[in-house]
């Protein structure tokens, strides 16, 4: 580092730390043999008003490789709180006293030394609490100057944990008569010099390899910008400070849809399905039907619930202490584990009719299985089906030749891309409660299965299922229920059980485990027994943990009347959705099965009235859609609160009306069916 200017007086603290959720590591990156930070602690050498320059780190030891870079450039460090970067400021500053502090960001590796002057000569000349650079500068030669006493009564007052993360809005807040910004002679706002994005990292290489050296300043990038504009071009599309203001779930999903395909797992926890943005997207920790996102925050999951897979709620202590015994003593080796012997013969048992089971971890891979067997079992290959059944190519295969014949089986708009065209003709979909489409399905010939939902958004007209076993038989089909999604909400075990109506074979998965991977196929001998003629094998479904979970889940299920409590529950909640939206003179439609039921208002949109209806939850604290899936973690002491925000709510949507409502989103609203989601 160069010698200090004898009359500077200010220090600079620059904030760092190697843990960026967008871009890892982004600060050590290198750039013409030296990396980002170096070039950022040199530049601020050449600054006049700075007597020193400290390095403000998180305490994390991930974050050593920041202070031997320190180091090297002759630069002091001090350590604090990783999310509180207020109070590690305030650490510096207590370290190294000065009337006048510069706040830099590492990620500015273009920082002009002459900037950050003016910066500081300004706030001296005015004596001004708070001085900073304005938006006519580019994105990434942002200097903040403030006093000591401006710092040090934020550190003290501040509370939001907004202002404990960026510093100075508490500031910027209370010394308004005594702030000021300098511009930049020109508005060079659009350029964006700072690094947050791989496209950025893009644009500041392409800067560093036109010069070749460390020492152009902001009027040379001026300059640059007009010459050459398409250096440039890489990170125009991305929003200046966007950072500030997204949520660490945010940031993290920007990064998940470069590395990760179709950016999620599970399409029902894709964050368009929700909001546009602002869906925190990614948890830390859960506890009964609580979860915190990434930044601490907690909400109220008074939606999804795990996609309706914890019954018994989040982190259920009985159901955690066997996994954490199971991990303890080994989950997987060269043995079987014994737990899936037990399983089987607790599902036989609770289902009189059944004599085999399978175990998988999916619910889509435990319905390819059941199909594979009943196939192997009919000796047919054609599948009759209602409902909704997972993501395989048997199943997509009803769209080959019908574009959207699973359209009204739940998810609309599936497309069969991938999916061989030799299946066509090998699922033929039927209406729920139509009997005589089924009949018709069936009077083809040659359909060695029958896949279908029990219940779902419809109750079964009388004697339907028991005319759909009768016609399985006659035909000689193999009649699967699948119940991954209906299973143990109302009877413990299948809801068939309630109907009175055995299958050949049933499926369950969901909330057997209670949020751990675990589905079962259970069935009747004579068909479970084709398994055996063909091939159906997978190394994790081996492990212990899952079946380890549903044994205690099952247990606790049973001693805590769950099914029925889940049940009187979703009831309860219904009974609540129609009596708000009457108050209020809408039209409530409420559809599903009384633990996993939604709603939707006639004559609105549905995307905008379940968008409307997330933003607005969110900021009361809930996980909420127009979905709700019971849990015996809802207890009053959750439904009061949430039944109260759904109250205004209501209000707010039946005042706006349906053209007020589209007009107020305008378009920005959530995805349904299925398609591009990004």
């Amino acid at each position: 580092m160069s010698e200090r200017n004898a009359e500077a007086s200010a220090i600079a603290i620059v904030q760092a730390r190697l843990g960026s959720i967008r871009l890892p590591g982004k600060v050590l990156h290198p750039f013409l043999g030296h990396p980002l930070l170096g070039h950022l602690l040199e530049r601020l050498s050449r600054a006049k008003t700075l007597s020193r320059v400290v390095l403000a780190i998180p305490e994390s030891s991930v974050n050593d490789p920041l202070e031997e870079a320190a180091f090297e450039y002759g630069v002091e460090v001090s350590r604090g709180s990783e999310v509180d970067v207020l109070d590690r400021f305030l650490a510096a500053a207590n370290r190294f006293e000065s009337d006048v502090y510069v706040r830099i960001t590492a990620d500015c590796p273009l920082l002009d030394p002459k900037v950050v002057d003016s910066v500081v000569q300004r706030l001296r000349s005015d004596d001004l609490e708070y001085c900073s650079t304005g938006l006519t500068f580019p994105d990434g030669y942002d200097v903040e100057a403030f006093t000591s006493q401006s710092l040090r009564q934020a550190a003290e007052n501040a509370r939001d944990s907004y202002d404990r993360e960026h510093v100075t809005p508490w500031i910027k807040r209370n010394f308004k008569g005594r702030s000021a910004q300098i511009e930049f002679g020109k508005n060079l706002g659009s350029l964006r010099l700072t690094i947050d994005e791989p496209e950025d990292l893009e644009v500041v290489s392409a800067v560093f390899t036109y010069f070749g050296h460390n020492l152009f300043d902001v009027e040379d990038v001026a300059q640059l910008a007009t010459i050459r504009p398409e250096l440039f071009s890489a990170n125009r599309h991305l929003v200046r400070n966007a950072g500030a203001t997204m949520g660490s779930g945010e940031k993290l999903w920007s990064r998940a849809n470069r590395v990760i395909a179709g950016g999620t797992m599970l399409l029902s926890k894709h964050p368009s399905r929700f909001l546009p943005e602002g869906w925190p997207t990614y948890f830390s920790r859960t506890s009964g039907c609580r979860v915190w996102d990434l930044d601490g925050v907690p909400y109220w999951d008074v939606g999804l619930m795990g996609v309706g897979t914890n019954i018994l709620g989040f982190s259920h202590p009985e159901v955690d202490a066997a996994v954490s015994s199971v991990v303890e003593k080994g989950n997987l080796s060269s043995l079987n584990a014994p737990e899936e012997v037990y399983l089987a013969e607790e599902l036989c048992r609770l289902h009189p009719w059944a004599s085999m089971a399978r175990f998988t971890r999916s619910g889509g891979e435990a319905m390819a299985v059941a199909v594979r067997i009943a196939r192997g079992a009919s000796g047919r290959e054609k599948i009759a089906l209602c409902g909704y059944h997972g993501w395989h190519d048997w199943y997509l295969a009803a769209n080959i030749s019908e574009s959207d014949a699973l359209g009204e089986h739940l998810l609309p708009g599936l497309d069969t891309v991938g999916v061989p065209g030799g299946l066509k003709g090998t699922s033929r979909p039927f209406r729920y409660n139509d009997i005589e489409a089924l009949r018709r399905v069936l009077e083809e010939g040659e359909v060695g299965a029958i896949v279908m939902e029990v219940e779902r958004n419809e109750s079964p007209k009388k004697g339907f299922l028991q005319e759909v076993r009768t016609l399985a038989t006659q035909h000689s089909a193999v009649l699967i229920f699948d119940e991954c999604t209906s299973g143990f909400r109302e009877t413990l075990g299948g809801l068939h059980l309630k109907y009175g109506v055995n299958p050949d074979i049933a499926v369950f998965g969901k909330t057997l485990g209670n949020g751990y991977a675990v589905n079962a196929v259970i069935g009747r001998s004579e068909v479970m027994e084709a398994i055996e003629s063909t091939f159906v094998s997978s190394t994790f479904w081996t492990d212990r943990i899952g079946s380890a979970a549903a044994l205690v889940s099952l247990r606790v299920m049973e001693e805590e009347n769950a099914p029925s409590r889940v049940h009187r529950l979703g009831l309860e909640v219904q009974s609540n959705w129609r009596e708000l939206a009457r108050r209020y003179d809408l039209d409530p439609i409420v559809t599903g099965l009384p633990a996993i039921g939604s709603y939707q208002f006639g004559g609105f949109k549905s995307a905008e009235v379940k968008t409307y209806i997330v933003r607005r939850m969110l900021e009361k604290g809930f996980l909420a859609t127009n979905s709700f899936y019971a849990s015996i973690a809802h207890t009053a002491e959750v439904m009061e609160p949430y039944y109260e925000g759904l109250d205004e709510v209501f209000a707010e949507i039946a005042l706006l009306g349906p053209e007020g409502l589209t007009n107020l989103l305008g378009g920005h609203v959530a995805v349904e069916g299925f398609g591009r989601l990004n």
